[in-house]
């Protein structure tokens, strides 16, 4: 029998995926589970969007350009030009989904062994990405008593060496709906024009402030022109997770053009998609206050009733729509799965996602969760109360 590769035995499992066959058998037992694991809002798609695709008349489905239509790419560059932010058309390319951005970003810019520091916990789909194109992630350590907030610089210049090539942030941030502070950000910059790094972001969750925070893109850093590359996406914007649209935005030209031709290697991005994705560019502002509102609230019932229950720590997320907390257990992993297959409460159960895929660090956030508040107020408040009543009788709690 043929072996499989060794890329293909070193890719991690997804820590937001990976307990499904726990929660299949649990809903085949009778149970509700309330999927609190995973970013898919439950928030409508803006009906422009959907209008726009049940409208098109076209006989064919075509292939798309590589880099994706024009029309989209100046309709989004106008979007980041209305966000304040110096875009233009030739800077985007449209991608199948933010996942496909990033794969691009690091192909493009880094050689296999190359090293890229990346604040954890992280988006966990990044540890994939990096096997995938053969790049090292480097971790730097948030911690939860600091909310989160972007560790110290020095904590990054002491992991800068001679592999290193890139710095990966995600603001707005998952799994921690950290916002980080412009002051860090700037601070950061410094760093990597000092070392003349790449600076990766992922800003798919600009919409989703919190509190009065504005969270400062990459694009607004002075001097990083040449060093910055935005990963963006419509999936989380406008609740169209299943759209796959995404974009790789630089101003450097050197990158945009190795970028596409991996962009030609796979033909072209979704061309329905990404009708939908432009017309949505329409989608008025009332719909984001809206949206924004219900997240709020989500997050409020959530963080309130975490912090009720005896030895649970939870910060205040400040954008997003996840929080990451602390349990009293012994392992979260065999909890979240402990709680698919051994617990309900009148019938209800929660799926959650174990936070240590979310580390590179062997070990961190063994006690830590990642919850989407992503399902409306009365699921989040009954995901509370089972998550209590979980604690109360789970043989591996461990108090602090």
């Amino acid at each position: 029998m043929p072996s499989i590769s060794q890329k293909g035995q070193s890719m991690p499992d997804s820590p937001i995926r990976k307990l499904a066959p726990f929660a299949t058998a649990a809903k085949t037992a009778g149970k509700r589970v309330i999927h609190l694991n995973i970013g898919q809002p439950d928030i409508e798609t803006p009906q422009v969007a959907l209008d726009a695709v049940r409208q098109d008349t076209r006989t064919v489905i075509e292939y798309s350009p590589s880099e994706g239509f024009a029309s989209y790419r100046n309709g989004l560059a106008a979007y980041y030009q209305g966000a304040g932010l110096d875009v233009e058309g030739d800077d985007i390319l449209i991608t199948t989904g933010g996942s496909e951005a990033l794969v691009f970003a690091f192909m493009s810019c880094l050689d296999p062994g190359d090293q890229v520091i990346v604040p954890e916990p992280f988006y966990a789909n990044y540890n994939g990405f990096a096997q995938m194109a053969g790049v090292q992630i480097v971790p730097v350590t948030a911690r939860i008593e600091d909310g989160f907030a972007l560790p110290p610089i020095s904590d990054f210049a002491a992991k800068i060496n001679d592999k290193t090539k890139a710095i990966l942030l995600c603001n707005p941030g998952n799994p921690t709906g950290t916002v980080y502070a412009p002051e860090s950000l700037d601070a950061l910059a410094q760093l990597v024009r000092d070392h003349d790094l790449y600076l990766f972001a992922d800003e798919v969750y600009r919409e989703f402030c919190y509190d009065g925070a504005q969270p400062k893109s990459v694009l607004q850093l002075p001097g990083l022109e040449q060093h910055v590359v935005l990963v963006d996406s419509v999936s989380k914007r406008y609740s169209m997770c299943g759209a796959r649209i995404g974009a790789m935005v630089t101003k450097n030209v050197a990158v945009r053009k190795a970028a596409m031709k991996f962009a030609m290697a796979r033909l072209s991005p979704p061309t329905l998609a990404q009708i939908a994705s432009e017309a949505a560019l329409k989608t008025s502002e009332s719909y984001f206050e809206q949206v924004r509102d219900r997240y709020v609230a989500r997050r409020d019932a959530l963080v309130k009733g975490l912090r009720n229950i005896q030895g649970v720590t939870v910060p205040n997320p400040g954008g997003a729509f996840y929080a990451v907390c602390e349990l009293p257990i012994d392992n979260a992993d065999a909890f979240c799965q402990w709680m698919l297959e051994h617990f309900d409460l009148d019938g209800d159960t929660v799926m959650m996602a174990p936070a240590t895929g979310f580390y590179a660090t062997p070990g961190a956030g063994a006690r830590q969760v990642r919850i989407a508040y992503v399902l409306d107020l009365p699921l989040i408040e009954r995901a509370v109360e089972c998550l209590r009543a979980a604690l109360d009788a789970y043989p591996g709690r461990r108090e602090v």
